[in-house]
């Protein structure tokens, strides 16, 4: 799919999540990318550049302190080419992969660690 229709489901998704965790984000930017860079994917211990469908880049809220000054707004990665690979490995729309790892990397923002977003995943 071309970048365009892409952002564009990247923007819907965002806009479509419930309020209680939009009013929660605050300074943070979405960016969408072909591909996770090799230097990323080795910082993360990931071999493979099909297997990091998005990033959080920021400091997460759980760790701010009253005392910050302005600073330049936090990012998600979304990358392209890995969400969709996945979703046609697994049959699933475009839409639910962007909206699942948005609400992933907002866990992180939120200060959510691996384990736990894993656990809220799995429903418990």
């Amino acid at each position: 799919m071309d970048r365009r229709r892409f952002e564009q489901i990247a923007e819907d998704q965002l806009a479509a999540l419930p309020r209680a965790l939009l009013d929660r984000i605050d300074n943070v930017t979405i960016w969408v990318e072909d591909w996770p860079d090799p230097q990323t994917l080795a910082e993360m211990g990931i071999r493979d550049r099909d297997g990091l469908l998005g990033l959080y880049q920021g400091w997460p809220l759980s760790e701010r302190t009253h005392d910050i000054v302005a600073r330049l707004p936090d990012r998600i990665v979304l990358f392209q080419g890995p969400i969709e690979r996945y979703a046609a490995a697994w049959g699933l729309p475009v839409e639910e992969v962007v909206r699942d790892t948005l609400v992933h990397e907002i866990g992180h923002y939120l200060g959510l660690s691996e384990a736990q977003l894993r656990r809220l995943e799995r429903g418990g």
